[in-house]
């Protein structure tokens, strides 16, 4: 973007990050909505929560400032931040609730970041940036080599830098990095994780931003069906397939592989023990921050999910018209003809399909036959010697939710997340699809459980009969509670 003067000129009147700067309680708003979101990473509070939070932060200004220093209240102001000449807050209703929730919009964190950056570091680390982008060049120049001799060259390198250090830890050289190099590098692993979770805001606020542009062209359509869902389909498929749909679709995919979610937090327990990491005082979410990115994909793609709601809404909306339409025409005939039934008119009035008549012969249909009358004897029935287990009429099929939800506990002692296909692996089903059922509302019932709409698995189980079955699930995954 050029920053010329036009271009600054419409973003000061218009952006709300500029607009937040320029407010007369910046301060308050920023450091406020700092604290209440970004500082715990919480994506949505309902309005009392966060009526009652304002309250108690003007509560404690008004005390070390003056009584008239903040004449509005905790809820006039929310609503201020919410309007639409700011733009700071997004006011909402959650699906099946009636009390509204706030956000923060992409454009108020982007300020927040803005105004992080402006206070002094005591450690500003240059070598692992510059390894970094070294390191991205490297790879951009090897993922776009389509000479098999050069990529083979570049492999055989490394491989030798490999050996080569393998041979001097032989030797007993061990290089360490000093505490500079450590801090360097745990500071830019610290920006960057704060930036990525800035980014899943902005994603989700672009499909956001769809989703209510379809519900604007749903409310004012007037045509075809299927030239509107192809509209709307071709708007869903751009997003996807852009650049940022790609590199979100690549990133929750690695995110919500198992092996990488416990190479990460084992890297992440190990590096927040070293020394020079604990003087620097990080904070203790730390520890969690990549359970942190997959609650705000899990975001992102309820978002992309409610996009898919609309159009179903739309479909049956649109069925609902058609056939109430088809009543009031039929209503409208019957009504036209009770109104000529006392005064017919005179000459032809309507026109028949088919003048001649259908004869059916009396003798073609069917004479009347008298039901058989059963004759039923008094005679009482010998015991006969066969042996048959009555039990098996009694039996019922019993599935034990506790047994079922145990199996989830266990497997996550092991890990610190598991899928739903992996549980049924261990525990194979035994009642067949009224155990599967009975997982799915453990499921719904669980306290941390995310559903990948991108990825399926096949759960099988053995019938009746020995019948293989087999159910196509959304990946369901359980998720330890830490």
């Amino acid at each position: 973007m050029a920053l010329d003067y036009t271009t600054l000129d419409l973003l000061r009147q218009n952006h709300p990050a500029w607009r937040l700067l320029r407010a007369q309680h910046a301060p308050l708003a920023a450091s406020f909505l700092h604290r209440v979101f970004i500082a715990p990473n919480v994506r949505t509070l309902s309005q009392a929560d966060l009526v009652e939070a304002l309250e108690d932060e003007l509560f404690a200004l008004r005390r070390l400032l003056s009584d008239n220093a903040f004449p509005g209240s905790a809820q006039s102001y929310l609503n201020d931040w919410a309007e639409n000449d700011k733009g700071w807050l997004r006011k909402f209703y959650p699906v099946g609730e009636d009390e509204p929730h706030y956000d923060l919009t992409p454009a108020t964190e982007k300020a927040l970041a803005w105004l992080e950056s402006l206070s002094e570091r005591a450690f500003v680390g240059t070598e692992s940036r510059l390894l970094t982008l070294f390191e991205l060049l490297r790879q951009m120049s090897t993922g776009s080599q389509t000479d098999p001799d050069v990529r083979i060259a570049e492999l055989k390198r490394r491989r030798e830098e490999i050996d080569a250090e393998i041979a001097r830890i032989n030797a007993g050289e061990i290089f360490l990095l000093e505490d500079s190099a450590l801090k360097d590098r745990f500071q830019q692993f610290l920006q960057l994780a704060r930036e990525l979770l800035t980014d899943f805001r902005e994603v989700e606020h672009n499909f956001r931003t769809l989703d209510r542009r379809v519900r604007e062209r749903i409310a004012l359509w007037e045509g075809a069906k299927g030239t509107l869902l192809e509209e709307i389909m071709g708007q869903r498929d751009a997003i996807a397939d852009s650049d940022q749909g790609r590199s979100f679709r690549a990133f929750w995919d690695f995110l919500m592989s198992q092996t990488r979610q416990e190479e990460l937090t084992g890297l992440l327990e190990e590096v927040l023990r070293l020394p020079p990491v604990v003087e620097m005082r990080p904070e203790p979410r730390l520890r969690r921050v990549h359970y942190d990115w997959m609650e705000a994909g899990e975001h992102t793609q309820r978002t992309v999910a409610r996009l898919s709601e609309q159009l179903r809404k739309f479909l049956d909306d649109k069925a609902w018209l058609e056939n109430r339409r088809i009543m009031d025409i039929l209503h409208e005939i019957e009504s036209k003809a009770l109104a000529l039934r006392e005064a017919m008119p005179a000459g032809n009035f309507m026109k028949l399909a088919d003048a001649s008549a259908t004869i059916e012969l009396p003798l073609e249909r069917p004479l009347y036959r008298p039901p058989f009358k059963p004759v039923i004897e008094g005679i009482a029935l010998d015991e006969g010697d066969a042996e048959i287990d009555t039990a098996v009429l009694y039996a019922q099929v019993i599935v034990d939710r506790a047994e079922l939800s145990q199996n989830i506990r266990k497997a996550l002692q092991e890990h610190s997340q598991i899928s739903l296909g992996e549980v049924v692996t261990r525990h194979p089903l035994r009642h067949g699809l009224a155990e599967l059922v009975t997982y799915l509302q453990i499921a719904g019932n669980w306290p941390h459980t995310a559903v990948d709409d991108e990825s399926e698995e096949g759960i099988e189980w053995k019938g009746e009969n020995d019948v293989n079955r087999k159910a196509i699930l959304p990946r369901i995954i359980f998720v330890r509670n830490e």
